[in-house]
């Protein structure tokens, strides 16, 4: 139905040559820009509504568990909630001040911006169900192992106390008397998401449907052959340095796979550009010192590296 609809508009309302590439560009563009748009409004409505049935408080005592079973439990936590790199500052600064071990705040600073809900819908639609699971696992993983080994190093003594212990109430109780205050609120999360995001998809798969129509895939080939097994490094050290949302970066990464691109280099760079951003570095100078920040971004960045590579051995299995 809706291809349906695309094609009446570009052929019959825009006139469009049917070997045009700008027709092969605005086709590309339009159908992914609604299925993603229209994915994130339903997906992120129905978890805002599960979301309304966790308690703060609980949540809090939960991830401040002990060893392991807080790593996983922080991570879990950003994986399910739907913030960048940078708005995930704000509740790593919250954990810190309520005392939180700081490797499980880690925990969930590196988890958050790797997986949220609507990354999750944009890679069901686009990688299928085996890919977007390995990817999910992987990055509970990466939070998980990461946050454990920087909480082993005793790395506190690099915290800004004053920053860490100010009054950061930012995770107050929400109370529903209904289930339609509920739905409502589930709305309202989708609402405001989708429109803090929509012009990053609007760029994403715009510049996925320049690649896809305008780059020949040998091109694309030959860059990744040139690279070889370089190529999940350099990914992740182009990735670092960006800053954008996930609905931008995920129809990118899309394409460079289709063109040629082994899946783990592409997935690694989409995990650097969400997890590690030179403002995410500027807002974390305000809470910690260099050398932790610098610490944080090379643990994250191995692990990143490391997931790369496992994706591409088992790409085989997982396309």
């Amino acid at each position: 139905m809706l291809e349906a609809i695309i094609r009446w508009l570009i052929y019959d309302i825009l006139h469009f040559s049917a070997e045009s590439r700008l027709a092969g560009i605005a086709g590309f563009f339009l159908y992914d820009v609604i299925k993603i748009l229209l994915l994130l409004s339903v997906m992120i409505t129905v978890i805002g509504f599960l979301r309304t049935f966790i308690s703060p408080a609980k949540l809090k005592a939960w991830l401040s568990g002990s060893k392991i079973l807080g790593n996983i439990g922080a991570s879990i936590f950003g994986a399910v909630t739907p913030f960048c790199s940078c708005s995930s500052i704000p509740i790593f600064l919250s954990f810190m001040k309520t005392g939180m071990p700081l490797g499980i705040a880690f925990s969930f600073l590196i988890t958050s911006p790797i997986i949220n809900e609507y990354l999750v819908v944009l890679m069901l639609g686009f990688f299928g169900v085996k890919i977007t699971a390995a990817y999910v696992l992987s990055g509970i993983a990466i939070g998980v192992i990461s946050g454990a080994v920087l909480g082993k190093m005793g790395l506190e003594k690099y915290l800004i106390q004053d920053m860490v212990s100010a009054r950061l109430d930012l995770m107050t109780d929400l109370r529903f008397d209904s289930l339609k205050e509920r739905f409502i609120f589930g709305l309202s999360e989708a609402r405001f998401i989708v429109k803090k995001i929509w012009p990053w998809v609007l760029a994403g798969v715009g510049v996925g449907a320049l690649i896809h129509n305008y780059i020949p895939k040998d091109i694309v080939q030959n860059i990744a052959a040139k690279a070889g097994a370089f190529s999940v490094p350099i990914a992740v050290l182009i990735g670092v340095p960006m800053y954008g949302s996930c609905a931008a970066i995920v129809p990118i990464a899309v394409v460079l796979f289709q063109k040629g691109f082994p899946l783990g280099t592409a997935l690694a760079f989409m995990m650097a550009v969400s997890a590690l951003s030179l403002p995410e570095a500027i807002m974390l100078r305000r809470a910690m010192k260099l050398r932790l920040i610098a610490i944080f971004f090379g643990i994250t960045a191995c692990a990143i590296i490391l997931t790369g590579y496992l994706f591409n051995l088992l790409q085989q299995i997982l396309v």
